[in-house]
C-alpha cells in the first residue's frame, strides 16, 4: 500500500497547500493536461477529418473510431490501478504512456479506417488515469485534495478549450495524421516529466494479503458505486453531445474554422465558478453543488433538443455550452477527490481504477452510441437519452451522504 506523509500544518493552514502538494499538483496535472491536449485536438475535427478515409462515410464506424479509446481504457484501468497499489505508481504510469505513444504513431500512420481504429485502441490501453490520481491523492491531504482534483478539472477544461482553437488551424496544416503524431510527442514530454519533475512517491509499504479482496471491497462500496454510476453517465454524455454539437453551429451558420470563437469563452467563462465550489466545500454544501451541477448538464440536452425544432441560434448553442462546462467543471473536480476520500487507503488504486474504468466505459458508449443514435434515429433522440441518463444519475445521487468538510 501506498501512504501518504502525515499533515504537519498547524490548524490555520490546514486548507493552504504544503510546497510539496503544490509541486505534485501542478506536475500531475501537467501530465493529464498535456496527454489530455493531443487527445482534445483530434476531437472537434475527428468526425469531419475521419469520413475522409476509406469506410469514413459510415457514421457508425466513425463513432466506434472515436469511442474505442474509451473501451480499451475501460478494459486496462482496474489492472492498472491495482498494478500501481502492488508495483508503484511512477513505473505503472511509464509504462501506460510508452503504450498510449506507440498508439498515437500508429494512429498517425492510418491509411484507412481500421488502422485508426487500431491506433485509437492502443492509444486508450495506455490507461494511467487511475494510478495519476491515485498518485495524487497519496501526495496530498483530505482538506486540500477537491483542490488538488480541481487543479487537474482545470487543466482538462483549459486543454479542451485550448484545442477548439488550435484543432482547425492545426488540421488544415498536417491533417489528422499529424494531429496524433503531435499527441505522440506530448506524451513523450509527459514521460519526461513523470521521470524528473514529479515528487518521489510515497515509500511502499505491507501489502493485503489478497488484492483481490481490495477489489470486491470496492466494488460493493455502496457510496463508491454512484460515484461510478456518475462518472460514466457524465462522460458518456460528454462525449455523444459532440456527435452533434459541431453540425448544429454549421446549421446556425458558423464555419467550422470559427467554432472556437464559441466554445473558447464558454469554457473559460465557466472557470469562473470554480471558486464557488471551493466556498461550498468549506460550508459542508458540496452535495448542494453535485446535485445542481447535475441538473444543470440535464436542463442542457432539454434546451440542445428544443433547439434541433428552432432555427438554430449561435447564441442559445453557447449560452446551452456555458452551462454545460459550469457543471461539468464542478463534477469533474469534485468526484474524483469524493472516490479518494472514500476509498479504503489501501485499495486506492483498485478504487480509482474501478472509477477510471467506467469512466472510460462511457467516453466509448457516448461515442460509439452517439454516433449510432444519430445514425439512425437523429438528433433529437441523442439528446433525449442524454436527458434520460442525467436524470438517472440525479435520482441515483440523491440519496448520497453529505460530505464532512474534511474526511478522515
Amino acid at each position: 500500500m501506498l501512504t501518504a506523509k502525515p499533515p504537519t500544518t498547524a490548524e490555520p493552514t490546514a486548507r493552504q497547500m504544503l510546497p510539496a502538494e503544490r509541486r505534485a499538483s501542478l506536475s500531475l496535472a501537467s501530465i493529464f493536461a498535456m496527454r489530455m491536449l493531443g487527445l482534445f485536438l483530434v476531437l472537434p475535427v475527428f468526425a469531419l477529418e475521419a469520413g475522409k478515409y476509406p469506410g469514413g462515410d459510415d457514421a457508425a464506424l466513425v463513432g466506434l473510431a472515436m469511442g474505442i479509446y474509451g473501451l480499451t481504457q475501460g478494459v486496462l484501468q482496474i489492472p492498472f490501478g491495482m498494478a500501481s497499489d502492488r508495483f508503484g505508481r511512477k513505473r505503472v504510469i511509464l509504462i501506460g504512456l510508452v503504450i498510449f505513444a506507440l498508439g498515437s504513431f500508429v494512429a498517425a500512420g492510418a491509411n484507412n479506417l481500421t488502422w485508426l481504429i487500431v491506433g485509437r485502441s492502443l492509444q486508450g490501453a495506455g490507461a494511467i488515469s487511475a494510478a495519476v490520481t491515485a498518485l495524487l491523492a497519496d501526495m496530498t491531504r483530505d482538506a486540500v485534495r477537491t483542490k488538488a482534483m480541481a487543479l487537474i478539472g482545470a487543466s482538462i477544461g483549459l486543454m479542451f478549450a485550448l484545442s477548439l482553437v488550435l484543432a482547425p488551424v492545426l488540421a488544415a496544416l498536417i491533417g489528422l495524421s499529424g494531429l496524433f503524431a503531435l499527441t505522440g510527442i506530448l506524451v513523450l514530454i509527459c514521460m519526461a516529466v513523470v521521470q524528473w519533475v514529479v515528487p518521489p512517491e510515497p515509500a511502499m509499504s505491507a501489502k493485503p494479503a489478497s488484492r483481490l479482496s481490495g477489489l470486491k471491497e470496492v466494488l460493493t462500496h455502496a457510496d463508491l458505486l454512484r460515484l461510478d454510476l456518475g462518472a460514466f453517465i457524465l462522460h458518456a454524455v460528454q462525449l455523444a453531445m459532440w456527435v452533434a454539437i459541431p453540425s448544429m453551429l454549421v446549421q446556425a451558420g458558423l464555419a467550422k474554422a470559427a467554432h472556437w470563437q464559441v466554445y473558447l469563452p464558454a469554457v473559460l467563462l465557466s472557470f469562473v465558478f470554480m471558486g464557488g465550489l471551493f466556498a461550498l466545500e468549506r460550508r459542508g454544501q458540496l452535495k448542494a453543488a453535485f446535485l445542481g451541477s447535475i441538473s444543470l448538464i440535464a436542463l442542457v440536452q432539454i434546451s440542445l433538443w428544443w433547439a434541433l425544432g428552432q432555427a438554430p441560434s449561435v447564441w442559445l448553442l453557447g449560452g446551452a455550452l456555458f452551462v454545460f462546462f459550469v457543471g461539468f467543471n464542478v463534477l469533474e473536480a469534485s468526484q474524483p477527490s469524493l472516490a479518494s476520500r472514500v476509498a479504503p487507503a489501501h485499495s486506492r488504486g483498485a478504487a480509482l481504477g474501478v472509477y477510471n474504468t467506467v469512466q472510460s466505459l462511457g467516453f466509448f458508449v457516448g461515442g460509439f452510441g452517439g454516433g449510432w443514435l444519430a445514425k439512425h434515429h437523429g438528433f433529437e433522440a441523442l439528446f433525449v437519452g442524454c436527458f434520460a441518463l442525467m436524470a438517472l444519475w440525479l435520482a441515483a445521487a440523491w440519496s448520497m451522504r453529505s460530505i464532512p468538510q474534511s474526511a478522515s
